[in-house]
């Protein structure tokens, strides 16, 4: 499926962090899981309309790890798979 953000919105693949700590300690899927705030982009809007009507460019491009808030972007559902929406402002880095 391909997404087509508008503005200055990212469409993002969360990553799951690693379901076993440093050293070895397995946490079962039961336990309280936390809001992923590491994930891929897989789309990328144009950008925002500045005050002269110019698009500002974006700072992140598709294939890009990011970090973002917690509770900054949307999750979405679709055909059964999650991603998060939000506006670039959501997000806090770019891993490298």
């Amino acid at each position: 499926m391909n997404f087509k953000p508008l503005s200055n919105r990212v469409f993002i693949e969360p990553l799951e962090e690693e379901k076993t700590t440093k050293s070895g300690i397995v946490i079962p899927d039961t336990a309280e899981k936390e809001k992923p705030v590491k994930g891929k982009i897989l789309a990328v809007g144009p950008g925002k309309l500045n005050d002269k009507g110019e698009r500002s460019p974006m700072s992140v491009k598709v294939g890009d790890t990011v970090l973002f808030k917690k509770y900054g972007p949307d999750e979405i559902e679709i055909e059964g798979k999650k991603y998060l929406v939000g506006d670039e402002e959501d997000i806090l880095a770019i891993l490298e």
